[in-house]
């Protein structure tokens, strides 16, 4: 099989990204398409293998399981359904969050209330009750609107130390 360009990869799932973030198709629906755009037939489970190679952040799930007796945890993501369906099952994340609310089913992505009232909901907390850490500053607007807590954690520094020092100094969150 011959390799098939990031960028070619890239544009060709372009204009199904924001169907897919809020679940109105699925990546095997519009994997013949995505193909064609590619001009290569690709079998649909290599496209698995690839969400199963994702790597788990090993230290961050370390720190959720030093948590987890204590407080409830939960994702949030504006991830494709299909895909951490994978990296649940693989990386056995229902062992650690309750709930996983993913934007794909709840039809609503970060920039909207509708994902984070959901899931205070399930987990019957107040916004002033509940701290949100993501990777990206513009996901902490919605959140910080409605009262929540919010943490910026730079992934790909992913310096737990400083994320720690957050936690347990600025919302007195106890570690032991």
């Amino acid at each position: 099989m011959a390799a098939v360009e990031y960028e070619a990869v890239r544009r060709a799932f372009s204009k199904y990204n924001q169907d897919l973030l809020v679940g109105k198709i699925t990546h095997r629906e519009i994997w013949d398409d995505v193909c064609a755009a590619m001009r290569c037939k690709i079998d649909f489970s290599l496209l698995e293998q690839a969400f199963l190679s994702t790597p788990a952040n090993d230290v961050m799930l370390a720190l959720a399981r030093r948590l987890k007796p204590k407080y409830a945890l939960g994702i949030i993501t504006d991830n494709k359904k299909d895909r951490i369906d994978c990296l649940r099952m693989s990386q056995d994340l229902d062992a650690v969050f309750n709930p996983i609310v993913v934007s794909a089913e709840v039809g609503s992505g970060k920039d909207s209330a509708a994902v984070f009232e959901y899931a205070l909901h399930c987990l019957d907390l107040r916004p002033e009750e509940s701290i949100f850490i993501d990777n990206n500053p513009e996901n902490m607007i919605v959140p910080k609107a409605l009262g929540m807590g919010v943490i910026f954690h730079d992934d790909e520094k992913n310096d737990l130390g400083k994320l720690v020092t957050v936690l347990t100094e600025e919302f007195l969150i106890r570690l032991d």
